[in-house]
């Protein structure tokens, strides 16, 4: 039985077993709930969050947070979206990918304004600690306010790109707000491959301006992005039986940070799979044998968590565990200040029924040794920005296939060819077949740009200070999408969001309200359309 209570100016419901911990204006209402109502307690604390200011952006925030959206499972969003444009009377497009588009008429007075179209994608990326239950096609978001900021429990929070598509809802829903003609574009599968923005298709839309809101540091502008290219490799092995005077070990590396391949890669953190493959490298002469590995999870992420399981002699176990006790203080030390909480250990486990073929076994463990990862180059031009990076991110074995996937970014074309044929040439000597696919251009700054100037004029005037100028070795919809729109002007900007792609992802709270004004102000604001 559920009992309602009134409290705080709100209807609670509490199970009976959270009544006798109950001590009005003691505990904090989150404590209310007992672990047994996880979908009461993330739905009281999704309220929370829509009540914080601007409630216009983040009562929609909320909202998105109760609907599952990872990267390819977007058609909840996706009729979410179709039925928020249409209940609001607006001319809502759904198009052949999956792609929203809403149009929203000018305001009174603003028809002769340059038309906007206000950008973000739909999906979130889907990362989770492991000691973290929750289904990215089924459960809500367990989101709560940390101080200045608001995150979510063990998993991502969404923010990226949720807060932009809540900002563009806001204005969508707003009656009193003065703006030019608005167009709302909300792509999918942004995080796995731009498959929304690869399939715009040309003369859908009609503005003039595109304001992509997927950056992620308020009071910076940008004007540029890196591309990118996935790099695949694999090796096929066969299966060979375990030799009888051998034991298993699970070799486990956890407790990294991980986070956006493109805008974290600059901070040094460790990459989990690196770590245990060097490991493995290390104590190949005590006769290790692989079973299976599994590492990372998506492309775009640095990889938080690997793991291993792997057989050798009984009697060079003591070995083994002397030697992991070592390289583990070795590692952390290496990473101590970027990775302070990495945990490497290693753990008894049943036989496997088969092991890895030695041969591919040791083709695989030296090629992912020499695997380039990390940041290979800054930017000449522009003061600490990326130019060249890539981020081995996932390693698995499965099936007679061990799988090997890495992003390559560059805002220089020519460097992003250059790191392909770098990788190639590792993974070609090593025996494994390499696939080069999901290419996507970078987006060209342009420093004349007319809404560039007027947007920092503005913010200047607004704020007392002016903008930072930025591009960004991330992969935004900006570049693509000015290919099939090469008259747009583009620019992109947002609130402050910290760790993207993991689950320490947040977004700070007043940055939001700075955000939302802002976007306001230029809406009102936006140029008349040139006189023909």
């Amino acid at each position: 039985m559920l009992i309602n209570l009134h409290t705080f100016g709100e209807s609670q419901t509490l199970c009976p077993g959270a009544l006798q911990h109950l001590k009005i204006g003691q505990i904090h209402p989150f404590d209310y709930f007992c672990m047994q109502c996880t979908s009461s307690k993330i739905t009281y604390m999704n309220n929370q969050i829509a009540n914080l200011e601007p409630q216009a952006v983040w009562s929609h925030f909320a909202s998105l947070l109760e609907i599952p959206r990872p990267s390819k499972k977007e058609a909840r969003i996706i009729a979410y979206m179709k039925a928020f444009g249409e209940n609001l009377g607006l001319e809502t497009i759904v198009d052949e990918v999956g792609n929203v588009i809403i149009r929203k008429p000018a305001s009174p007075g603003m028809e002769d304004r340059m038309g906007v179209i206000l950008q973000g994608h739909l999906d979130m990326v889907p990362q989770k600690n492991s000691d973290t239950a929750h289904n990215f096609e089924t459960d809500p978001i367990d989101a709560y306010i940390d101080g200045d900021w608001v995150t979510a429990r063990g998993t991502t929070l969404g923010a990226d790109n949720g807060m932009g598509v809540a900002a563009t809802m806001a204005v969508l829903a707003d009656k009193t707000m003065a703006h030019g003609p608005i167009e709302a574009l909300f792509t999918i599968d942004e995080e796995t491959g731009m498959t929304g923005a690869f399939n715009l298709q040309a003369g859908l839309l009609q503005g003039d301006i595109l304001m992509n809101l997927d950056s992620e540091d308020e009071g910076e502008l940008y004007v540029g992005c890196a591309g990118g290219l996935n790099a695949n490799m694999r090796f096929s092995y066969h299966t060979v039986a375990v030799p009888p005077d051998h034991t298993a070990y699970k070799i486990s590396v956890s407790g990294l940070k991980g986070g956006h391949s493109g805008m974290d890669i600059v901070l040094g953190r460790g990459n989990a799979i690196k770590v245990l493959n060097r490991f493995l490298y290390e104590n190949k002469d005590l006769g290790l044998c692989l079973a299976w590995i599994d590492g990372g999870g998506l492309r775009n992420a640095i990889p938080r968590e690997a793991f291993a399981l792997v057989t050798l002699p009984k009697a060079q176990s003591a070995v083994l565990e002397s030697r992991l006790a070592t390289f583990a203080e070795t590692a952390c030390l290496e990473l101590k200040t970027t990775e302070p909480d990495m945990n490497i250990s290693m753990d008894q486990a049943p036989l496997p029924d088969t092991l890895i073929d030695q041969d591919s076994f040791d083709r695989m463990n030296k090629a992912v040794y020499a695997c380039p990862n990390g940041v290979m180059r800054m930017s000449a031009d522009m003061a600490g920005l990326v130019e060249t990076s890539t981020n081995l991110a996932i390693l698995k074995s499965k099936d007679g296939i061990i799988h090997i996937q890495s992003l390559l970014r560059s805002s220089v074309d020519t460097a992003k060819e250059d790191l392909a044929q770098m990788m190639q040439s590792v993974f070609d000597l090593a025996g494994a077949e390499s696939v080069f696919d999901g290419g996507y251009p970078g987006w060209k700054p342009n420093p004349e740009s007319p809404i560039l100037h007027h947007m920092k004029e503005m913010y200047a005037q607004k704020y007392g200070k002016t903008p930072d100028i930025k591009a960004i070795h991330a992969g935004l919809e900006c570049g693509i999408l000015g290919a099939v729109y090469p008259h747009w002007d583009m620019i992109s900007f947002g609130p402050t969001i910290r760790y993207p792609h993991s689950p320490d992802e947040k977004v700070h709270i007043a940055s939001v309200g700075k955000f939302w004004d802002f976007l306001v102000d230029t809406l009102k604001n936006i140029p008349k359309k040139s006189a023909v």
